[in-house]
């Protein structure tokens, strides 16, 4: 019995500093990612010659690194960190291992209403955007939450109302991109999810937004652990489960409101990157958080990089290379039963 419980603290130190090490990794991983996503493009650049556009203002290369490839990887690195995060507390507070930005629908109530705002209001720009988006998000998520049934939310409610308003509000913006051929023009490579048109000022627009919503949720990591105990359990360990969940949901709103209003609708991340975590972090979001704000960005950089590489001289938009990578891996994940309960 002394073995045993000496062993303990050394054991929880190892562990502790396995997670940091992989942390470490996962960084080490997203910056070489980012040097590619600089690098790589229907002009291919050496590191040297990427390293020289970074810090030379007269180098030949400093207006396509500042104007078109720094923005375009920021932009990827935060609507990645965005959807990466929102999944994973999403997961962890409706207890269910579907629900994403994308399958819960709130994703598309942004779309919604962003292509409300294009084709009947007359915004386009990413500063309209963004409100519309946040506002179409936050609605989204208060009904799904709310035809789930709220505290008493099961999984399968939650899927199912998702699913609804998902098919419901899909189906109205390409309604609205059909019936108005100027709508189409603007939001034909949105509604599949770009970071193409990112410039400095989209970057500008959203980071606010995203700061805040990785704060409020990096931030409510630990209140959620003790959620997972159950609302009894949470209060007899100082949490406040109604303050809780508002939080959450302000964050989900922020973060997916202020991503899809900046690259449209992206699948697969916020669902894929949580579970592919939870099996180095476990459970645990004091952990799982920080990994999925790295490496949800790797795999959506890392995505767009393909879709330039594949589609030369054009490009395949990393909305429909996410989707086309992200549902063979979650099969995977399904068929190997690595989809654990957050």
């Amino acid at each position: 019995m002394t073995d045993r419980k000496s062993a303990g603290p050394p054991a929880r130190r190892g562990a502790r500093t396995a997670r940091a090490a992989g942390l470490v990794a996962a960084v080490a991983l997203l910056g070489v990612i980012v040097v590619l996503s600089i690098a790589v493009g229907a002009k291919a650049l050496p590191l040297a010659d990427v390293w020289s556009g970074l810090l030379h203002r007269d180098a030949t290369e400093y207006a396509v690194v500042h104007r078109m490839r720094l923005p375009r990887t920021l932009l990827g690195l935060l609507a990645g960190a965005a959807l990466g995060v929102a999944g994973a507390v999403m997961q962890a507070l409706t207890r269910n291992p579907l629900a994403d930005p994308g399958l819960l629908g709130i994703n598309a109530g942004a779309s919604a209403a962003v292509a409300t705002a294009a084709a009947f209001l007359g915004v386009t720009a990413i500063g309209g955007y963004v409100w519309f988006a946040l506002f179409g998000a936050a609605v989204v998520t208060a009904l799904v939450y709310a035809v789930g049934g709220g505290r008493g939310a099961t999984p399968a409610r939650l899927a199912l109302a998702g699913a609804a308003l998902n098919a419901t509000l899909y189906s109205y913006v390409s309604a609205v991109m059909l019936l108005d051929t100027a709508s189409l023009d603007r939001l034909r490579f949105w509604t599949v999810g770009s970071l193409a048109s990112a410039d400095s000022a989209t970057v500008t627009r959203v980071l606010p937004f995203i700061l805040v919503g990785l704060l409020v949720a990096l931030g409510a990591a630990r209140p959620l652990n003790a959620l997972a105990l159950g609302d009894d359990a949470a209060r007899a360990l100082g949490a406040r489960p109604g303050l809780i969940r508002a939080a959450v949901i302000v964050a989900v709103t922020l973060l997916c409101g202020a991503a899809t209003a900046a690259c449209g609708p992206i699948v697969f991340v916020g669902l894929l990157v949580p579970h592919l975590v939870r099996a180095l972090t476990g459970p645990d979001l004091r952990w799982l958080l920080p990994y999925c704000a790295v490496l949800a960005p790797a795999l959506l950089l890392g995505a767009d990089v393909l879709g330039r590489v594949l589609g030369r001289p054009g490009e395949l938009q990393v909305g429909m290379v996410t989707a086309v990578l992200g549902g063979p891996l979650f099969l995977w994940l399904v068929t190997r039963a690595k989809v654990a309960h957050p």
